[in-house]
């Protein structure tokens, strides 16, 4: 049995390294166009910054590595132009010496990935992506010679475009970071990005969203904003489209998102082929339909699955939630799931809980804020998505929360979780067993909430809002026309409020829930801000430039 594997790294070395293991008598041929067939991809950025020092350490194994090891014979240098699904042969050009041959497979194997999306074409300035080894070269070499107020122009606010600009700041670079649409990290809502645009700026990023390269000349790079830039170099960071050429010409169905379509165990629509990694279709884990998921982690596994089922094991695709994480400088943003946006756009029914708790007892030395954002179905109390926005144990939250949807756990069984408490790592009550607690609140009609997106309408439509903190607090900032009745005068200060509906809020969420059922078992119509002034200051900041005090 002969399987031919097309690209390297995470999804065609892991489909390798796995068949080899299952199958020792398996012969099994790599190709790889470019010099490298295994490296840390997500490490390269890091590497740019100075945070990785050792080169070496990203080039995880080379042909000669595997060879000896797995007995894998891998060439690299080498791109498959063409694929003959009936004859069951593709055609690989020597890019060094341009030899063509014709390689005969029994299973084929496609890990071509994704390409970098320009949006800068040919400008005369320096401009690179930031995938490949050959790329972070390239920059670096650029770093290195540029004059001595070297600055550069990033394009796109994803998480490569922001672990770009982090690492060009660390190397003392001035970076101007462009974003088409109104906000940067656009798989997170717009409230929850706040925290991480105001800690760019903080480290002199100059920050502009919905704006676009109008054109390139003589150096000057002039945006729609009716500014212009002079960047030493630019990383160009606007996204990634799917490689499906050689399977489109092959005869291969590509799917509606544009990527290969494959089954739930990776076989295209020919089935002596396979494909994996960042250029396939994945079932989006929410809606069950084709979505484009890009990650590392399943392109992973997804070449390891493809291993299992070359062999005659009975494996399937788990759906995908598209958890992902990311650093810039000392904050930490994370999600899974879908984002309110989306569950808008789709019409569905949602509901939505926001929380700022700390990463650990707030007694113990070093507690980190955190905000939290959790998406539930109202009716099956189904966990839609989550986000999460702090410094330390964003990390651990977002997995336990992507653990509880792949596991079937509902928002209230969150509060059940028997979770590792210590005062330095959580608290009794930890962040996700506090969601577990608003959510059952929710679902069980103890409390009602309202988001800050839909505070203003409330208000014109005639609710009165109590601000539920101190004074001091309410001094500090306030929600225009809120009244300031503290929660612990509530009770002898109820003849004071007006009549019909109120709404209330505190800092965070949990004194207005305390305020809101003191009023309402007075009889009061009453609704607690969800996430408090926190929520409402960063909703108002994302959707306007005026800084709101927090």
């Amino acid at each position: 049995m002969k399987t031919a594997i097309v690209g390297g790294v995470a999804g065609g070395m892991s489909a390798a390294t796995r068949l080899r293991r299952l199958d020792e008598a398996a012969e099994i041929v790599v190709f790889e166009r470019g010099p490298y067939v295994s490296y840390a991809n997500c490490g390269l950025p890091y590497y740019v910054g100075g945070v990785i020092r050792d080169r070496g350490s990203l080039l995880l194994q080379t042909p000669e590595s595997l060879a000896a090891r797995f007995r894998l014979d891998v060439r690299t240098g080498h791109e498959a132009v063409s694929i003959d699904p009936a004859g069951k042969t593709i055609t690989v050009v020597d890019l060094g010496s341009g030899d063509v041959s014709v390689e005969t497979y029994d299973e084929l194997i496609l890990a071509v990935g994704a390409s970098a999306r320009a949006a800068t074409g040919d400008s005369g300035i320096p401009t690179h992506t930031l995938r490949t080894v050959d790329d972070v070269d390239a920059i670096d070499a650029l770093v290195g010679t540029v004059a001595d107020h070297p600055s550069a122009l990033v394009v796109g606010g994803g998480f490569i475009g922001l672990e770009a600009v982090e690492n060009l700041v660390r190397r003392g670079i001035h970076t101007t970071l462009i974003q088409r649409g109104p906000q940067i990290l656009s798989p997170l809502d717009p409230e929850m990005t706040s925290p991480i645009e105001t800690e760019l700026r903080r480290h002199g990023v100059d920050v502009r969203t919905s704006v676009t390269i109008e054109r390139i000349e003589d150096g000057d790079v002039l945006l729609s904003d009716g500014t212009g830039v002079r960047p030493s170099f630019i990383i160009d960071a606007s996204g990634v489209v799917p490689n499906v050429d050689l399977a489109r010409t092959a005869g291969l169905r590509l799917g509606s998102t544009g990527g290969i379509a494959v089954d739930g165990r990776n076989r295209t629509s020919d089935p002596h082929i396979y494909a994996v990694g960042d250029g396939i279709e994945k079932i989006d884990a929410i809606s069950g339909e084709p979505s484009l998921v890009t990650m590392a982690g399943l392109a992973n596994r997804h070449g390891r699955s493809v291993a299992d089922v070359i062999v005659g094991r009975d494996e399937r695709n788990t759906p995908a939630l598209g958890t992902a994480i990311v650093k810039i400088f000392d904050v930490v943003a994370a999600k899974t799931g879908w984002r309110e946006r989306q569950l808008v756009a789709a019409g569905r029914a949602h509901r939505v809980i926001h929380t700022h708790p700390a990463s650990h007892a707030t007694y113990y030395p070093g507690a980190e804020s955190m905000s939290i954002k959790l998406l539930v179905e109202p009716v099956t109390d189904a966990i839609l998505g989550a986000q999460i926005v702090g410094g330390e144990g964003v990390d651990k939250r977002i997995d336990i929360i992507a653990v509880a949807i792949a596991g079937g756990i509902t928002a209230s069984g969150l509060a059940r979780l028997e979770l590792a408490y210590a005062p330095q790592f959580g608290s009794a009550k930890d962040p996700v067993n506090q969601l577990g607690y608003v959510a059952d609140n929710l679902r069980a009609g103890t409390t009602s909430s309202i988001q800050w997106h839909e505070l203003d309408d409330a208000l014109r439509d005639g609710a009165t809002l109590i601000d539920v903190r101190t004074p001091a607090e309410h001094a500090a900032g306030a929600i225009p026309g809120a009244i300031n009745i503290s929660v612990d005068d509530l009770r002898e200060r109820l003849r004071e409020l007006p009549d019909g509906p109120l709404i209330v809020h505190c800092q965070v969420g949990q004194r207005g829930h305390t305020a809101a059922r003191i009023l309402s078992q007075h009889g009061r119509d009453v609704r607690n801000l969800d996430g408090g002034y926190r929520t409402w200051a960063a909703g108002v900041t994302a959707r306007t430039p005026v800084a709101v005090r927090v």
